[in-house]
């Protein structure tokens, strides 16, 4: 018929050309992970690699190997580095071969977990339910996956504000609310917290960061107080905030106590447990989150202490009810049916993506695979690793702790006793970045109650103790040569 276009597809004119490039990249992936060690932790992009970046939208086709050619020189050369052995910044995960094909499975498969009747749905169902378990949270219980720890913790605070809102807000907005909410965290909770509270219409003032202990743990007696002054000045106390493991330190929350004040003040207990959620699975150390199965919601992190590949986070709320109704709508296009494909409801009314990728795979084929159970030795390793680091940190005359060891997180830092506190900042500040510009290892800084450290993150099931060992002598081979060149 005239005027008809030749019809195209994505798919190779030569299933044979991919399936032979295909083996080599599995070939090349292998190596990549098998051989990490022998790379360095980071390596800086050179200019011209960088170039590769600023180049025009492409208009015409590139052979696939060409294309993969490039993925090899300017992509898999220049990671992050999260997965490598001597990797301890920030707090990550360090991904794992099964999760990783889980991921390519479930990109093939190329299912939307929005809901419906088949497959990944029911997978992505049931790696929440895993989660519930592994938190002793009901079985009736509601949950979902999302991107991350910063999305958990919205979709509990969003169920939260909800629920203690005094009006249906969903329908009225926050502006028809009868009394101003008060949410409640310590100085030390994550930052994206305070995105959740803006986010949710309620302003950064809504929430009440309070002081905490020695231990860095929230003050309760503090809390007690601020919650009786809101109460008095007609504010309405809604939400405590309450940290596994804070980001800086590790440091957990008193989470029994809190959920005993959060009863008897009718308060919503959220826990963020994005660092140390998972240790309830740890045998050695699960007592440290004895009380997270009494919160209302939780925040958790498979990406962290399960090595799920980025990403995956999941929240999960108490109130199967009051979880579904802070985000469901009746859409005519979203109908469920009693049999085929729609009727398996929708995943969709549980968060804010309709559109939800198959993350549950990577999660479910590696519990599958390994087991819950080494998931659990793997945490009680990590924070056996945390304190050998702290016993060489004590034993060292050039290093201090700045903050207790809790659990898989330790602060402290390259001190010579006669500069001030700006030239320690200096000189560890440099060390951080020689350590991760000569490939050794990577460690991350911050500010603890005003005092400059490094911090190593050890949520990493490839470090091992000699790595750390190697960490102690550089940190101070590479301070003493930063003092030495001042003095």
């Amino acid at each position: 018929m005239e005027g008809v276009p030749k019809e195209e597809t994505l798919d190779p004119s030569d299933w044979s050309e991919v399936e032979t490039l295909s083996h080599r990249i599995i070939d090349d992936a292998i190596g990549h992970l098998r051989d990490v060690r022998d790379r360095p932790a980071w390596q800086a992009m050179p200019a011209n690699v960088r170039d590769i970046f600023r180049s025009p939208l492409p208009t015409d086709a590139t052979p696939l190997g060409e294309v993969y050619r490039t993925v090899v020189d300017a992509v898999m050369a220049y990671p992050m580095g999260n997965i490598h052995p001597r990797f301890w910044a920030w707090y990550m995960g360090s991904s794992n071969f099964t999760g990783a094909l889980g991921d390519f499975l479930a990109a093939i498969q190329g299912s939307n977990v929005g809901g419906g009747n088949h497959a990944a749905a029911l997978i992505d169902s049931q790696v929440v339910s895993w989660c519930k378990e592994m938190l002793g949270f009901p079985a009736e219980a509601s949950g979902t996956l999302v991107s991350g720890g910063s999305m958990a913790n919205l979709i509990g605070l969003t169920v939260a504000r909800n629920v203690k809102a005094g009006v249906d807000v969903r329908e009225h907005g926050v502006a028809a609310m009868p009394q101003p909410l008060r949410f409640y965290g310590s100085d030390q909770i994550h930052g994206c917290h305070r995105k959740a509270i803006e986010a949710l219409g309620l302003g950064n003032g809504a929430l009440r960061r309070v002081g905490t202990d020695a231990a860095l743990r929230i003050d309760i007696a503090e809390l007690e107080a601020a919650i009786t002054q809101d109460r008095a000045q007609g504010i309405r106390p809604a939400c405590i905030i309450a940290n596994a493991g804070t980001v800086n330190t590790g440091a957990i929350d008193d989470l029994p106590a809190l959920a005993d004040l959060a009863a008897r003040e009718g308060l919503w207990l959220h826990v963020d447990g994005c660092v140390g959620a998972l240790i309830a699975i740890a045998p050695e150390n699960r007592h440290l989150v004895c009380g997270i199965e009494r919160a209302d919601s939780v925040a958790l992190d498979p990406h962290k202490l399960l090595h799920a590949p980025f990403e995956a986070g999941c929240a999960l709320v108490r109130d199967a009810a009051a979880h579904r109704g802070a985000f469901a709508t009746t859409a005519e296009y979203l109908e469920t049916a009693p049999r085929g494909l729609a009727a398996g409801g929708w995943l969709s009314d549980y968060g804010l993506q309709t559109s939800r990728g198959f993350r549950a795979l990577k999660i479910w084929m590696a519990l599958k695979e390994h087991g819950v159970a080494k998931f659990g030795r793997l945490i009680d390793q990590a924070i056996a690793q945390a304190r050998h680091l702290t016993q060489r940190i004590e034993a060292e005359p050039m290093l201090e702790l700045v903050a207790p060891t809790v659990v898989n997180i330790v602060c402290f830092r390259y001190r010579p006793r006669d500069t001030d506190a700006s030239r320690r900042k200096e000189i560890n500040v440099e060390i951080m970045l020689q350590l991760q510009e000569n490939g050794i290892a990577v460690v991350s800084d911050t500010t603890v109650h005003g005092e400059h450290c490094l911090r190593a993150a050890i949520a990493n099931h490839r470090t091992r103790q000699e790595d750390l060992d190697l960490l102690v002598r550089e940190v101070i081979r590479t301070g003493d040569q930063l003092h030495a060149a001042t003095s």
